[in-house]
């Protein structure tokens, strides 16, 4: 039997209704008071996933969160990042309430806006739910304070400046959000350090043995392996090496193959499959972009 599809909820408002919240003031954005949703009024909350972007920010909880692989005391604030479509699941809700404010807001009040055109660069937003940003006290006030700034600006009267200013804040939120995701990476550089080492040897291991059977490595293969998302597991080398995954990859491809063109007789063909590549031209032109040499010339280098 096949699983129920996920549940669409398609605006603002339908949201509202689910929770039994009050129509929102702006069709486009809304900032809900963490400490007013309840889970448990539907069967919808095992499978569902909207059309808007939320940002949310939870505090006041006791314990310890759950951050990739690991676990940190870090109660002052976790806040999370989402996009439209991606998929979640509530299950064994307590029914405690949580403190915090959840920003949702349509694609469609950004769009216009340098924002709209830039948001896909924040990669916070493809990041896994297990991979949210630990405020500090300090950071946690600064974006209470904007969340509180966007709703006080939506329950004013509606004019001519009310959605520059309310998209100013949010790009003005973002802003600071990616700056605090830097500082992440920094504090927890142990944590930072042990996945930088895992994936170098992961990659050793999957060029040596697996790549001839596999095919090129790929960023989503070694982010499944170290239990992150893509788009963390390349800031996260991006912040600690200077290269992002995927180039990260490609020079180790580099690597290896400057190491088989050199110490074997093994032809550029050859070289090509054991390194993943279905066709060896295009292992060739690889090659050429991060050598400015076609294996050949390198190769006659050391002769």
């Amino acid at each position: 039997m096949k699983n129920a599809a996920p549940y669409r909820i398609e605006t603002i408002s339908e949201l509202h209704r689910l929770f039994n919240l009050p129509k929102p003031i702006h069709p486009l954005i809304s900032v809900i008071d963490f400490e007013l949703l309840r889970f448990d009024s539907s069967d919808i909350w095992s499978s569902f996933y909207y059309d808007f972007y939320c940002v949310a920010i939870k505090k006041g909880a006791s314990g310890k969160f759950r951050y990739g692989q690991s676990h940190y005391d870090f109660d002052e604030g976790v806040m999370s990042f989402t996009k439209p479509g991606q998929i979640f699941s509530v299950t064994n809700y307590i029914g405690e309430p949580v403190s915090g404010y959840m920003m949702v807001f349509k694609a469609d009040l950004i769009r216009h806006y340098e924002l709209g055109k830039n948001i896909g660069n924040y990669g916070f937003f493809s990041y896994a739910t297990a991979e949210a940003l630990h405020l500090s006290g300090k950071e946690d006030y600064i974006i209470m304070s904007l969340m509180l700034q966007i709703q006080s600006e939506l329950e004013n009267n509606i004019d001519h400046y009310s959605q520059d200013l309310i998209v100013s804040h949010i790009d003005l939120l973002l802003n600071y959000a990616k700056r605090f995701h830097n500082r992440q990476f920094l504090t927890r550089s142990s944590v930072t350090n042990d996945i930088v080492v895992k994936m170098e040897e992961l990659m050793d291991e999957y060029l040596k043995n697996e790549a001839k059977l596999s095919g090129v490595p790929t960023v989503s293969f070694f982010a499944e392996k170290l239990h992150t998302s893509p788009n963390y597991l390349s800031d996260l080398l991006k912040n600690s090496t200077g290269r992002n995954a995927q180039t990260h990859i490609q020079e180790s491809l580099v690597e290896r193959a400057k190491e088989l063109l050199s110490t074997t007789n093994l032809s550029i063909k050859q070289i090509a499959y054991d390194l993943g590549f279905e066709y060896p031209q295009s292992f060739s032109t690889m090659f050429k972009k991060n050598t400015q040499q076609t294996p050949l010339q390198f190769r006659t280098s050391f002769n």
